[in-house]
């Protein structure tokens, strides 16, 4: 009868607990993408590799549905945007150098290097005009956005001209250059306000309704400009030249503003992108796209002063185009190869949807059939639907799963769970098991309880992973520990011996490479502090 009045052990346990994780969790290989670099990333590749050779010139039809022309070798070759597939093909006798379409879309002006330039019907491809004045080769044409009577031109001839389209004659001679006239631009504002840059360092703004002929403003890049831009609201230009980007303020009277130096190369060519929908604030989000013989194209944020993204392609680039509703951007290259991308947008999925429909009209939507109790649909009703913002939320509890280690933790039955994960085969259980097990202050007790096999198991995994840089803290420190503890049964085991000789192995080849890389920081770091100071 006493025997039993007497209580009997109970095992004890935790009433809650949840699965060991281990605390220095490794870093990710790649950072975490921003929002503005998912978006410029989800321009879909695609290459255009039927040129003859580089691309120096790639320009939008501001006019839906925004095709878009490359200028490569003795041709002008125009683009859909949406298939990304050439349309039309116009020859030239000469190379090709530039081309820009007029505000309406119907006609497009290219030069090439004989010094002609022609104004081409987009629709028939048939040539309107010839412009011969120039006494080198033209560099680059432009149409005014605000003007569908006038074009500007420049050259090897360090002449600018003003034309009067329609009477295939010069308006204007702007002199003032003193080597190539490379590149230009025309205001969003005012179309008899435009912008050059050239070789001899200097982009001037030029006003045709001043009589002197001579430019308004003048700054100096420093180096040999080879693009330049009017930004959207018409008081600033982004130049560029050498492997610089810079924007001057010309109602400031032509002050640099900012300068950006993130390509290793010469940068080729730049244009101005938008982020973000079709409206809102979002829409208002303008960016400097850039190009360079890096390989590089770099997204600049001018209001932040900030390069917000980076992507690298496989050639030299010499090109960039960005149509106006922001769903394709193009890059020419210096091997004759086009690297767009296009945006999914809602009028692709749209026509993926309708297929041949569009020939017989819009397609119409099916309607769904009204609920009635007799369906199983009325009865599995708002189970999808989603809160709303101020609803409140009644979460349905999750049951733990345990893992075996977890479990004996939870008894107390520390060295049972030390054995159970080295038994394992993923390390990080067997991190977040020791720490638990340090915090406890159970661990060393228990490697002085492990028996021979059990002490082979836990030198094999010091083996592999001690020198891992994530877990080398805890487990150096540890391998320390288990010599100075069991060092008789190490002696005692030639199994045990065994392990060790390959431990030490590990720890040397680590200590060497450590002892190579301290050798190749030596020598980069006066390079880069040389680097540092120019």
């Amino acid at each position: 009868m006493a025997d039993l009045l007497v209580e009997q052990p109970r095992e004890i346990t935790i009433s809650k607990t949840f699965p060991t994780k281990p605390k220095l969790k490794p870093k990710a290989k790649t950072p975490s993408k921003s929002p503005e670099s998912k978006y410029w990333s989800s321009f879909k590749s695609h290459q255009i590799s039927n040129l003859i050779s580089s691309i120096p010139s790639i320009d939008f039809s501001p006019i839906s549905p925004h095709q878009f022309a490359a200028t490569n070798s003795a041709s002008l070759t125009l683009f859909s945007s949406q298939t990304l597939s050439p349309t039309s093909t116009i020859s030239f006798s000469d190379v090709v150098t530039s081309c820009s379409f007029r505000c309406d879309g119907s006609l497009i002006a290219a030069s090439d290097l004989s010094g002609l330039i022609r104004v081409f019907d987009v629709k028939t491809r048939t040539p309107l005009r010839r412009l011969k004045s120039h006494a080198r080769p033209v560099r680059f044409v432009k149409y005014p956005l605000l003007d569908k009577l006038h074009l500007v031109s420049g050259g090897d001839d360090s002449v600018v001209k003003y034309w009067d389209v329609a009477g295939e004659s010069v308006v204007s001679d702007l002199y003032g250059h003193r080597d190539y006239a490379r590149c230009g631009d025309c205001s969003p504002i005012n179309g008899e306000i435009f912008v050059t840059g050239s070789y001899d360092h200097t982009v001037k703004l030029w006003d045709v309704r001043v009589d002197s002929k001579e430019s308004v403003i003048e700054v100096n890049h420093g180096k040999p400009v080879e693009d330049v831009i009017f930004l959207p609201s018409g008081g600033m230009v982004a130049t560029a030249g050498g492997n610089s980007l810079k924007i001057w303020d010309l109602i400031g009277g032509g002050k640099m503003v900012y300068s950006m130096e993130s390509h290793n190369k010469t940068v080729t060519s730049i244009c101005v992108g938008k982020v973000g929908k079709e409206s809102g604030e979002e829409a208002l989000q303008y960016r400097i796209l850039s190009v360079a013989l890096d390989g590089y194209m770099k997204v600049f944020d001018y209001a932040k002063m900030k390069v917000t993204h980076s992507m690298r392609f496989p050639a030299p680039l010499m090109s960039i185009g960005f149509s106006p509703d922001c769903m394709t951007r193009v890059i020419g290259s210096s091997n004759g190869i086009i690297f767009a991308g296009r945006r999914k947008g809602k009028e692709d999925v749209g026509e993926n949807k309708s297929g041949n429909f569009w020939a017989l009209g819009s397609a119409e939507e099916p309607q769904r059939r009204a609920l009635r109790p007799t369906y199983f649909r009325y009865f599995h009703r708002s189970q999808g639907e989603k809160p709303n913002e101020g609803d409140h939320l009644i979460m349905r509890p999750k049951k733990v799963k345990l893992s075996e280690h977890d479990k004996l933790l939870k008894k107390f039955r520390h060295k049972e769970a030390l054995v159970s994960v080295l038994s394992g085969k993923n390390p990080e259980n067997v991190v977040a098991v020791m720490e638990e097990m340090v915090a406890r202050r159970k661990l060393l007790k228990c490697v002085v309880n492990l028996d021979e096999e059990e002490l082979g198991l836990l030198l094999g995994f010091l083996h592999k992973h001690s020198t891992m840089p994530r877990h080398s803290g805890l487990l150096m420190g540890l391998t320390k520990k288990v010599l100075e503890m069991r060092a008789d049964d190490i002696r005692a085991s030639d199994a045990l011996k065994s392990h060790i000789r390959n431990l030490k192995r590990s720890v040397e080849e680590e200590i060497r490479i450590q002892h190579s890389l301290q050798e190749i920081q030596g020598i980069i770091s006066p390079l880069l502090r040389i680097a540092g100071r120019r």
